[in-house]
């Protein structure tokens, strides 16, 4: 079939599996560019199709020459629906990892089931024995706990609507947008679903089947991000979710597990689209970020964290022991830029002051479109395979 971009709202509903395979490829070449890291050589990526948790399974596989398992949560090619995205990137890592001699196996289901738990736990001690590195890089709308209980996780504020200017999607213009504040309810499932009590099981049914190396790193992502967003992530039902995420860090470190939290830059993502306001501060602070030559995609941020920080005996953290990969985000000339391009960007500048075409251009890689060398007028077989761990 001949595959062409389909959005509806913040999604794309067809995905290519050329133009995921060239991403994946493309973040490959990239950190094969970069020095090697020593870092851990059997390494867990819960997450492991897009985004952050794809490039953190590309840097140890060819940052650090790891053996790597991944957890997806993604769906094959059915009629005339192509796979998901996830499903492409997944098949292209594992066909170009496999011809470049490393190991590279893939659990598709849901990371919150003790099911997956069980099937991953059984993988590493057939395969690996123990493992050195776990990234946990979930990011899932709702989860059905160990009691059947389903929670869904809302975006919303805590107090008080909240109404700022947002770039609509469907007609890339400078619009309002309020958000309602949650319930009690809703805060308390948003923690359930984004907060730290996953990885805190998934850290405890590793160790319990004894398939942790000693002092294993286990690394979860986050994001705080600026004053204009606060009443968003940093005080809304996402930054409620976070906190607990911090929480369950350090009551992982008293329990005398290497557990680290890395707060990292904005980025266009499948989830980050959903939220309204945040389009269009991503599209500003890449302007202002690009003008600047400080700009970063998602590969450049998780090799600076291998590098930088993770291989890093004592790595640099803030007063509440967390890696800042935002810095150059968070940096005060950037912020103080954003901040007066915010104050003033509306329809008719915003070109000048907001990077619309970056931003897009970003969200269409993000499904395999928009690379100049895929021809996406072929005629192409969407039904890719993927050697599943059964």
């Amino acid at each position: 079939m001949i595959i062409k971009p389909r959005v509806k709202d913040f999604i794309c509903l067809t995905s290519h599996p050329e133009g995921c395979k060239e991403n994946v490829r493309r973040q490959i070449e990239y950190v094969k560019n970069q020095p090697k890291v020593d870092l851990g050589k059997r390494v867990l990526v819960i997450g492991a199709s897009t985004g952050y948790g794809l490039a953190s399974r590309i840097c140890a596989a060819y940052g650090s020459g790891a053996s790597t398992i991944g957890i997806i949560f993604d769906k094959p090619a059915h009629g005339k629906r192509t796979a998901t995205a996830g499903w492409y990137n997944t098949a292209a890592f594992e066909e170009i990892a496999k011809a470049d001699g490393l190991y590279a196996k893939t659990i598709n289901g849901d990371a919150f089931s003790q099911e997956i738990k069980a099937k991953t736990i059984e993988l590493i001690k057939k395969d690996f024995g123990q493992i050195d590195m776990i990234v946990y890089s979930l990011a899932a709308p709702r989860r059905t706990t160990a009691d059947g209980t389903m929670y869904s996780s809302v975006l919303k504020t805590v107090d008080k609507p909240f109404t700022a200017k947002t770039l609509n999607l469907k007609t890339n213009e400078v619009t309002e947008a309020t958000l309602p504040p949650a319930t009690p309810e809703e805060v308390e499932a948003t923690i359930k679903v984004m907060g730290g009590e996953d990885w805190a099981d998934w850290m405890h049914a590793l160790k319990d089947a004894d398939v942790l190396a000693p002092n294993a790193l286990s690394i979860a992502y986050s994001y705080i991000g600026s004053k204009i967003t606060y009443p968003i992530y940093y005080e809304g039902t996402i930054g409620a979710a976070k906190q607990d995420l911090y929480k369950t860090a350090e009551n992982l470190r008293k329990e005398g597990f290497n557990a680290v939290i890395s707060v990292n830059k904005a980025l266009v993502t499948q989830s980050s689209s959903a939220i309204p306001i945040v389009p269009l501060y991503v599209a500003v602070m890449y302007r202002v970020m690009k003008d600047k030559n400080v700009h970063e995609g998602t590969i450049q941020q998780m090799s600076r964290l291998w590098h930088e920080y993770l291989s890093k005996d004592n790595p640099v953290k803030d007063d509440e022991g967390r890696i800042r990969i935002d810095d150059l985000e968070m940096r005060d000339d950037v912020q103080e830029t954003i901040f007066k391009y915010w104050d003033i960007v509306n329809n008719d500048n915003l070109k000048q002051y907001a990077d619309v075409e970056g931003y897009w251009n970003d969200f269409y890689n993000l499904f395999g479109f928009g690379f100049d060398n895929v021809d996406y007028d072929a005629d192409v077989n969407p039904d890719i395979e993927i050697d599943l761990v059964k």
